[in-house]
């Protein structure tokens, strides 16, 4: 939503969407249109379900001392970088990643 008068970025404070460049107070709007979530950091659903189906390499779990590992190739940064390898135990399921 934006600013009726100088058309900048209404912003949610203390309940009111509130114009941080003139001030302006969006005082008839619903309180609930206000609200604002954090996102609680959780991991990627990432090498669930079909275990059986993925690859498999030698790689040593720093858990467990396992040498057995699925892999699974994940663009995780910009397009232009390089992919991540996630790893997962075969035998504690301790993930991992390897840049």
């Amino acid at each position: 939503m934006f600013c009726p008068k100088c058309k900048s970025l209404l912003l949610p404070k203390d309940g009111v969407l509130t114009c941080s460049k003139c001030g302006y107070r969006n005082v008839g709007e619903k309180k609930e249109s206000c609200v604002t979530k954090k996102r609680e950091k959780e991991a990627p659903p990432v090498l669930e379900g079909n275990a059986g189906m993925l690859p498999t390499t030698d790689a040593e779990c720093s858990k467990c001392g396992n040498r057995k590992a699925y892999w699974v190739l994940r663009q995780t940064r910009a397009a232009d970088e390089p992919e991540t390898r996630i790893m997962r135990c075969t035998k504690c399921s301790h993930s991992w990643r390897e840049y």
